[in-house]
């Protein structure tokens, strides 16, 4: 508190004057966790580097230095959209946590569309071969035009395992043409960022997203 001599577990708050022998001393503050988030294209992968030499996302991501950014979860080869990367390794993991249960967006073309049928069982809940998974929503997604029989969705869930999207609906007969995700919990791929390219997220953006892993 101030104007009383510190005693062991006393903690001072950002603003407070700290005196040591009547002289003012300057805390260091720790910096806070960088997130920029990433308009992800076809044909990248995510990882660091690639044995046959294809196109990674981290080619694109600005330099860091010290230290290196860090994925937030991954998205396979052919699929496209918002990934998020971040210099703190201890926050990308837990985001990345089950246990958080963090949404996830996606828009996906499914070939020939789907029956009602598979859209009850999807929300109902499939079996794949690493346990149960359902969609917590799914809707048609209204600004997408479908080519001939294909007809595009958006579906939510609250989980990132490999490829789930892709085998959920294959569970039911149905089959992937397109998948994008456009939402990561608080943060969706802004409409005017260029598949290749990244954006830092701002100080209250951050905040809210470290807000959302301890809440969990």
């Amino acid at each position: 508190m101030r104007g009383q001599v510190a005693k062991l577990g006393d903690r001072a708050m950002p603003g407070d004057p700290v005196l040591l022998d009547n002289k003012e001393i300057k805390l260091a503050r720790s910096a806070s966790a960088r997130v920029i988030l990433y308009n992800k294209p076809v044909g990248e992968l995510v990882t660091r580097s690639d044995p046959e030499g294809r196109a990674t996302v981290f080619d694109k991501l600005p330099k860091l230095s010290p230290g290196r950014w860090v994925a937030v979860g991954r998205l396979d080869l052919n699929s496209a959209g918002l990934l998020l990367f971040t210099d703190s390794g201890e926050l990308a993991n837990q985001l990345m946590h089950p246990r958080q249960e963090i949404e996830r967006e996606y828009e996906v073309r499914v070939q020939g569309g789907l029956s009602p049928e598979a859209e009850r069982s999807l929300l109902q809940g499939v079996t794949l071969d690493d346990g149960p998974a359902r969609f917590l929503r799914m809707e048609p997604a209204t600004g997408r035009q479908g080519e001939g029989t294909n007809r595009w969705y958006r579906v939510v869930l609250s989980e990132g395992r490999n490829r789930e999207v892709r085998r959920m609906i294959e569970a039911v007969g149905g089959r992937v043409s397109r998948l994008v995700r456009v939402r990561f919990g608080s943060v969706r791929l802004p409409l005017d960022l260029p598949q290749g390219r990244s954006r830092e997220l701002s100080a209250g953006a951050v905040a809210e997203i470290v807000r959302t892993a301890k809440s969990c």
